[in-house]
């Protein structure tokens, strides 16, 4: 071993105080990094999870002007050939108006979403049925789920109870009809339907007066990111159609826009702190080059050049920054491990999709080392002003 690496060491050990502070210092650096990424990111990648289980599917087609008037049967089987695809289901969605009698008053609510379903297909594309919370999901034409803010606006209606509901039809001609209530949703977070109700499909294509019509097709892949493919060879298959095809990420930009701009300030001030772990490391340094400046006198009397002094001192910086990304990164997986095991939520409500980005790992220790070493620069620089008549003052 170079005989500069091992005096690098032997300082270094001689003032473990010093050691252990620096190295703390770009641990926790790192570990407030992880941190934000694993709420923070994992909230974001939970908001996604949820508005694809729930709303938009991992690809979502519509037609741009009207309702699809194509077969969703074929559409369906279409999509179901594609070895990416796990199902597709048919949605339709309207809105209604709502009454309910309640200890014999009536009880009203306008403009309430309505989501039309097919309870056999929905199931294996979307999450929503595993949201009921009382009752049952969608079972036939006369049932209908309410979701739980919308059961609170009609007085707190519950499962076997009955409700009424309005619907405008293609030719502007109300449809009433009477729908028995099988389940009531309540989602995580609220990013699912609790504010809608949901029947069968068929039952509002019928108040609708659109047989045979489809508003969406939601499609879930095996491989979400793979989304990209589906989507253009979909668009591809079907030129001469007014067929629109998104990911998740562009069905869902208006929700998500917000959260990635939050997303980029927090990993920011989470760099910002980095960085100021890199001014301690500069801080510890200077105090070590003071500490040591017999030791630096005594090896420039004796030959030593200033390169060997610089490459000591920054010797030293780079132990400072491997000790301190590994452990960063240590914490940062420990961290990691235990949101991932715990199923760790955000503000009690939202279950956060924790995941391991070695990507972003790795980037962040060799950023964490990096600035240990830029840091180490300036100190080992002045090291290298001391003269050797320095050393007549300590001997």
């Amino acid at each position: 071993m170079d005989y500069r690496v091992q005096l690098a060491k032997r300082m270094l050990s001689n003032k473990k105080g010093s050691l252990i502070g620096a190295v703390l210092a770009v641990s926790i650096g790192i570990l407030v990094i992880h941190v934000n990424f694993v709420i923070f990111q994992g909230l974001y990648d939970a908001i996604v999870r949820d508005l694809s289980s729930y709303r938009f599917g991992d690809v979502l087609v519509t037609n741009e002007e009207d309702f699809i008037t194509k077969s969703d049967i074929f559409l369906i089987n279409w999509f179901e050939r594609i070895p990416y695809v796990e199902a597709a289901t048919p949605r339709m969605q309207s809105s209604a108006s709502i009454n309910v009698t309640k200890n014999g008053k009536l009880i009203e609510d306008f403009r309430v979403p309505v989501i039309g379903v097919d309870p056999f297909r929905d199931p294996r594309v979307s999450t929503a049925h595993e949201t009921v919370t009382d009752g049952q999901y969608v079972f036939s034409r006369n049932s209908i789920v309410v979701g739980s803010l919308a059961a609170k606006d009609l007085g707190d209606i519950r499962v076997g109870e009955s409700l009424q509901v309005k619907i405008t039809d293609r030719r502007g001609e109300e449809q009433i009809r009477r729908f028995i209530v099988t389940g009531i949703i309540t989602s995580p977070g609220g990013q699912g339907l609790d504010s809608e109700i949901v029947m069968h499909i068929d039952a509002l294509r019928d108040m609708l007066d659109r047989d045979g019509e489809t508003g969406e097709i939601l499609v879930k892949l095996n491989d979400p990111k793979k989304a990209d493919d589906v989507k253009n060879y979909f668009l591809r298959t079907f030129p001469n159609d007014d067929y629109k095809a998104e990911t998740i990420e562009e069905s869902a930009e208006a929700a998500l826009s917000g959260f990635r701009s939050g997303i980029a300030m927090i990993n920011m001030i989470g760099y910002f702190g980095m960085m100021s772990s890199a001014f301690a490391v500069v801080t510890i340094q200077m105090m070590l080059v003071s500490s040591k400046t017999r030791e630096v006198g005594v090896m420039r009397a004796i030959g030593a050049k200033r390169k060997d002094i610089l490459i000591v001192f920054i010797v030293q910086g780079m132990m400072i920054g491997a000790l301190g990304a590994g452990l960063g990164t240590a914490m940062g997986l420990g961290y990691t491990f235990y949101a991932k095991e715990t199923k760790m939520t955000f503000a009690g409500s939202i279950p956060l999709e924790v995941s391991y980005n070695w990507p972003n790992i790795i980037q962040t220790a060799i950023m964490a080392f990096a600035l240990a070493v830029i840091a180490s620069i300036y100190p080992s620089y002045k090291a290298t002003k001391l003269q050797p008549v320095e050393a007549m003052r300590y001997v």
